[in-house]
């Protein structure tokens, strides 16, 4: 009997931790099993195989993930409960001795899900726990194949990933492990994909991977010829770039970015910390002048640009003085939001021999001060934008009468749903004109109203 043909009729059930580039890989997998015949399970439904797509970006993540492990074991009783993603490439010992789960896939296998689910669905189950522990995994240095991945889940939004892998080695980081190096997709198989998703109805992409700016090792080309070939695809109308290395943020991107027919003004671009001191401990490839000079960039070409930064709080070295150079510098830059992480230490990583361990407590603290920071500054990009009209995409709402959706500059948005005869005029994933007029009740979006809409 074809392996494949004993997943018809079957249940899954999906569980994902961490990046969006995660959520991307895990939708993707879904599609494959759904094209072989197998459902999603719904809630209280009794799922025939388990996918957990895992993060290891942390100390929580790892609990995290445990404890999705368990609680899908517990709920599945009898499930074929497969485990990849970045926990399963660096701890793949640890995964492997959690009762219950049968197949623990590393990096380089995981396009191959479909397959090893097929063949191990085709077992007994008694034979399926005795072999529980033959770990299917690979080191880093054998992670070579590059998985494409473009979904949009229950989002109206579709992610395509671009690229994989990380060749910067910062000290604090295991991604280049759990991951491997840097590789991407070519630019013409990209363009399909997208055209793909204009097909199905899609109108704005978010372009995902783990350091997108260094695209095109694998092909002889580079994220400007990508993004240029993107911007031709009839039928999308927004691309996004979720995160890109300020170094690698060209001018000649930015200049592109600020031309283009598609792609928002919108920017996510690591700063990690404030300090030249702590940058440098990092081994990341900047220092603050630098970020600074390219922020001031972005805002010359796009004054409207939203612009997202991650820093990490509370790493080795970082002490009281450190700090306070390096909150002081993020409350002096013109961002919208900073995205705040405390830091947490990682088998294997150089920053372990870094002196000066920060508390528990202190991180706490230190993430807080920045959360103060990143609040105002998102409060006074947003109050800005009040009594202007902005385009907004809008999605799915789960509140009755409620539509929500993002402004080109990626504000916020919640307005009332358009009453039309015959009831209300389905209107998710259309792109209309909005006049924002203040914020709404809970202070998370501001309120718009539908220009011109009939």
């Amino acid at each position: 009997m074809n392996a494949m043909s004993c997943l018809a009729g079957k249940k899954a059930a999906y569980f994902t931790l961490g990046c969006k580039l995660n959520f991307a890989e895990t939708s993707a997998v879904g599609e494959r099993l759904k094209e072989a015949g197998v459902s999603t399970a719904g809630e209280g439904e009794r799922a025939d195989i388990c996918i957990v797509n895992t993060c290891s970006v942390t100390e929580v993540a790892d609990a995290k993930c445990r404890q999705a492990i368990h609680r899908l074991v517990k709920h599945h009783p009898g499930a074929l409960v497969v485990v990849t993603g970045c926990y399963a490439q660096l701890r793949p010992e640890v995964v492997a001795d959690i009762e219950g789960v049968d197949l623990v896939l590393g990096a380089e296998q995981k396009g191959q899900i479909l397959e090893y689910v097929a063949e191990r669905m085709a077992m007994a189950e008694d034979e399926r726990r005795a072999r529980a522990h033959e770990r299917h995994t690979v080191r880093t240095a054998e992670i070579r194949s590059f998985v494409p991945s473009c979904s949009c889940g229950e989002r109206t939004r579709y992610f395509l990933k671009v690229q994989d892998g990380c060749d910067y080695y910062c000290t604090y980081c295991t991604i280049p492990f759990a991951r491997g190096r840097s590789r991407n997709g070519s630019v013409s198989s990209l363009v399909e994909q997208a055209r793909e998703v204009a097909r199905k109805g899609g109108r704005e992409i978010v372009l995902t991977g783990v350091n997108i700016g260094d695209f095109g090792k694998s092909t002889g080309e580079t994220f400007l010829d990508l993004i240029r070939a993107l911007d031709t695809v009839e039928g999308i109308e927004r691309y996004r770039i979720s995160s890109i290395e300020p170094n690698l943020l060209t001018d000649e991107v930015l200049r592109f970015c600020a031309q283009s027919r598609a792609f928002m003004p919108h920017f996510h671009i690591p700063l990690q910390s404030g300090s030249d001191e702590v940058l440098r401990l990092m081994h990341r490839r900047y220092d603050t002048d630098f970020f600074a000079t390219k922020l001031q960039r972005v805002r010359e070409l796009m004054p409207d640009a939203f612009i997202g930064v991650d820093v990490i709080v509370g790493t080795r070295g970082e002490t009281d003085e450190l700090f306070r150079e390096a909150l002081s510098f993020m409350d002096r830059m013109p961002v919208s939001q900073y995205h705040v992480f405390s830091y947490s230490e990682r088998p294997g990583t150089m920053a372990l021999k870094i002196p000066h361990m920060v508390s528990p407590e202190q991180k706490h603290e230190r993430s807080q001060q920045v959360l103060r920071v990143s609040d105002a500054h998102t409060r006074a990009f947003y109050n800005k934008y009040i009594d202007t009209v902005r385009p907004v995409l809008l999605e799915h709402s789960r509140r009755h009468g409620i539509v929500s959706g993002f402004t080109d500059n990626y504000i916020r948005v919640e307005t009332s749903s358009v009453p039309s005869q015959g009831g209300e005029k389905p209107i998710d994933n259309t792109i209309v004109e909005v006049r924002l007029t203040g914020w709404n009740e809970d202070g998370t979006a501001l309120i718009g109203q539908i220009q011109g809409y009939e």
